[in-house]
Order: C-alpha cells, then sequence, then structure tokens
C-alpha cells in the first residue's frame, strides 16, 4: 500500500513538472511560476495547470528564446469575449537566429513581431493545457 501511494505522489509530482514547463521560459524559470503577460500587463494563474492536449481554444505563446524577464503570453483573459476558461491552445515562438530578442508583452506584439519576420509562431496541439487565469 506504501508503495502504491508513493508512487502515486511521484507521478503526480512528474505530471505536474511537465504542466507547469508549460509557463516558465527554460532561460528564465526565476522569472516566476503563475505569471503571464496579457495585453501589456500581467495576470495570474488560479490553479495548478493539467494537460488538456489536442482541445485548447484560447490562445498561448511560448516564446522558446526570448529575452530575460520573458514570460507566457496570454491571449485571452477574463472579460474577453473569446475567453474560455483557460483552455490554452499553446503556440511556441522563436526568434529568429542572429536577432537579438526582446520581451513580447501580449497576442498583438507577438502578431507584429511575426509579421516583422523577427519571430516564428508554431501551432503544438500536443501541449494544449487547462488552467484559468485572474486579471
Amino acid at each position: 500500500m506504501k508503495r502504491l501511494i508513493a508512487g502515486s505522489i511521484l507521478g503526480g509530482a512528474l505530471f505536474l513538472g511537465t504542466a507547469l514547463s508549460a509557463f516558465a521560459d527554460s532561460a528564465n524559470a526565476a522569472v516566476g511560476f503563475g505569471t503571464l503577460f496579457y495585453n501589456g500587463g500581467n495576470i495570474h494563474t488560479v490553479v495548478v495547470p493539467a494537460a488538456f492536449p489536442n482541445s485548447g481554444t484560447d490562445p498561448f505563446f511560448k516564446v522558446t528564446n526570448g529575452a530575460a524577464g520573458q514570460l507566457g503570453i496570454a491571449g485571452v483573459a477574463p472579460g474577453s469575449a473569446d475567453y474560455h476558461g483557460g483552455a490554452w491552445a499553446v503556440n511556441l515562438v522563436t526568434f529568429k537566429a542572429g536577432l537579438t530578442p526582446y520581451l513580447l508583452t501580449g497576442a498583438q506584439a507577438v502578431q507584429t513581431a511575426a509579421t516583422a519576420g523577427d519571430v516564428t509562431v508554431t501551432r503544438v496541439p500536443a501541449a494544449d493545457f487547462r488552467c484559468p487565469v485572474q486579471p
């Protein structure tokens, strides 16, 4: 019975670590878990993220090689017409090689950078997750 409980705890911890990685930029994890950029400001997570593969509807952007202080970017939040409770559709944002990364603090900034050719945006449905946020 003790092995079953220990195994369950270990499995849960491994699952949690995988889900949390969607928020933390591996180059700058010290910035803090639980805070995202939204429209130039910050919003905060409400609960621990849960895997939700291939089911996301709310745009979420994870910058793979961003500037210091880069957080994940929520494309919508409570009060937005298109907010579905934090059913995040994950998009990886990567700065072009040779370009000095700069902070992206909203979905419009991501779109502007993509239009300028500074970044590529790649949809990754297998990484979708659910995690409500608050303003």
